[in-house]
């Protein structure tokens, strides 16, 4: 006979899990169990915080992570998993219910929340007794990390999950390992389609390859090198897709879409063949579908069959995992297309944007400019850095200035919520111990999760955190104005924030904090960051009226 706490903590090990993320009170008797077995409690400061420290767990290993709530705090549990949703990243959410004498009588603090967790999960189902742990916690595991990984939810019967804690059962542990990491499955395609694609490809004079998170999911980066120096082609990415190819390689150009360089849209515009590999072809890579056009030539890999056309009619799909497919497709791709004009045109594009940002990014501006602090953090950055990046602003300037140039780098964007970075490389930072994380946000980003610096150094985190200060909600000034449209107002009331000195704050929580007002300190200030091995802040001062080039 176990407990059901020890049958979930059992479970939990044996699936590789190494750190649960939470808000009191939940799986107490749990927790207890872990402790035993080795697995590392993180008490965070917010459930939506909890959420965003698993998702960069998971996307930092590949595997995957586990947040947990009460049921009052299960909103914001749910709320926490849109991003790791958007992300495609392996979560298990855990929060209790009351029981079922207790529904429909007013009971405290209780709502029905599982709707909740419905647009936020691939799978989302309660546990009404220990006899279904044995079932329902390894279909958990199977759910995110199949197919397009994803969260699920699984709602545990007491408020605390206590009943289920507590209660007993006499089962033998489920541990399936192959559903501990990510991909679970390596699909492998039909050969009928890897010919055709192969086909259009070797026709075509003007491809360009997109490549985006399934493609990192997959490890396809080897391969995607392989067919671009194979047959000469460009290669874009999503934000989320930087470091499948070195910054450096000559072949590669840059983000594209809405958060991107413009070398990047340029070359996908003029391209008259486009292969996305590992990328869904949404709104924000394709900028709202105009790159490529409606009509243009589609090669597509992913590894559900229904996303394959969904955003282009008439795609030639590959269905099946992103690195299996790459392979198959090099050994059907046999003769080598030396450096053509179509190549060497990409990257005179490239060069082009590089000299319109050079002035900016080695300004010596006081307030400094965004431009200069991101390549002062590439000159900085160790060889095997992880680089984690809020989305808005910070994900252009990250994603298109930060060079991610060694195979051992990683990088890792927010899907979308402001906020995400800094709890999310203190959950990279659980995956990764021995690897430097770098976390870049803006001010109005670090605001929100700020609280979480005590975390870091309650559980001696030491993830340097880099602050683009500027004291504005940056992205929201254009949108802002153009609202007021030469009005007379108070305008920067909806976007501008107080002077605050993070590096005091962090200080205050015992964390290392840096205050950079100067250009010329910046690097200095990032080495003695990295080198200390301490929770750390560097918060730099920039220009408020500073706008990323995205045309």
């Amino acid at each position: 006979m176990r407990t059901g706490a020890r049958y979930i903590a059992e479970t939990l090990n044996g699936y590789g899990v190494t750190h649960v993320f939470y808000v009191e009170a939940i799986l107490r008797r749990t927790l207890v169990e872990m402790e035993k077995l080795g697995i590392k409690r993180i008490l965070a400061h917010s459930e939506k915080a909890a959420a965003y420290m698993a998702d960069g767990y998971a996307r930092a290993s590949n595997r995957p992570s586990v947040c947990m709530s009460q049921s009052v705090g299960a909103a914001n549990l749910s709320a926490g998993l849109q991003d790791g949703f958007l992300g495609h990243v392996p979560i298990l959410a855990f929060t209790g219910r009351k029981p079922p004498i207790y529904q429909y009588r007013n009971a405290y603090q209780e709502i029905e929340h599982n709707e909740m967790f419905d647009a936020v999960t691939k799978y989302n189902v309660r546990v009404d007794g220990t006899d279904q742990l044995p079932h329902i916690l390894p279909q958990a595991f199977r759910e995110a990390t199949t197919g397009r990984p994803g969260p699920v939810h699984v709602d545990f019967l007491g408020y605390e999950g206590d009943l289920t804690d507590l209660d007993e059962l006499s089962a033998d542990v489920v541990v399936e390992e192959r559903y501990g990491r990510c991909p679970a499955h390596r699909i492998v395609p039909e050969e009928s389609d890897i010919l055709e694609a192969a086909k259009l490809l070797r026709e075509a004079e003007r491809p360009v390859m997109v490549v985006g998170r399934g493609a990192v999911v997959s490890q396809a980066a080897d391969e995607i090198r392989a067919v671009s120096r194979r047959l000469s082609i460009p290669v874009v990415s999503s934000i989320d897709g930087i470091g499948l190819m070195p910054d450096d390689d000559p072949l590669y150009v840059g983000p594209v879409g809405t958060y991107c360089r413009p070398c990047a849209n340029r070359v996908v515009s003029e391209a008259d063949l486009t292969f996305f590999v590992g990328c869904g072809a949404g709104d924000q890579v394709t900028k709202n579908w105009t790159l490529p056009p409606a009509g243009a030539r589609v090669v597509q890999i992913d590894i559900e069959p229904a996303e394959l056309g969904r955003n282009y009619p008439g795609t030639t799909g590959i269905c099946g995992d992103a690195k299996t497919s790459l392979a198959l497709l090099l050994g059907f791709l046999t003769e080598t297309r030396e450096d053509t004009q179509w190549a060497m045109r990409a990257r005179e594009l490239r060069e082009k944007w590089e000299k319109q940002v050079e002035a900016h990014s080695m300004s010596d501006a006081v307030p400094i400019r965004p431009e200069r602090l991101c390549r002062e953090i590439t000159g900085t950055l160790p060889q095997d850095a992880v680089v984690v990046s809020d989305t808005g602003y910070s994900a252009i300037w990250a994603g298109t200035l930060i060079r991610i140039t060694k195979p051992e780098q990683l990088f890792l964007r927010a899907s979308g919520s402001l906020g995400w970075a800094f709890p999310a490389g203190i959950g990279a930072k659980c995956a990764l111990p021995e690897r430097p994380v770098v976390a870049f946000s803006g001010d109005g980003a670090f605001w929100y999760h700020l609280q979480e610096m005590e975390t870091a150094v309650r559980r001696n985190l030491p993830t340097v955190t880099v602050i683009n200060n500027n004291s504005v909600l940056g992205q929201s000034q254009v949108g802002i104005r153009r609202a007021y449209g030469g009005d007379s107002g108070k305008e920067s009331d909806q976007y501008r924030f107080l002077d605050t000195d993070f590096a005091r704050i962090a200080e205050s929580m015992g964390a290392l904090g840096i205050r950079v007002e100067r250009p010329e300190d910046i690097a200095r200030a990032m080495e003695t960051a990295i080198i200390s091995n301490r929770p750390a802040v560097v918060d730099v001062v920039t220009e408020p009226e500073s706008f990323p080039i995205l045309e």
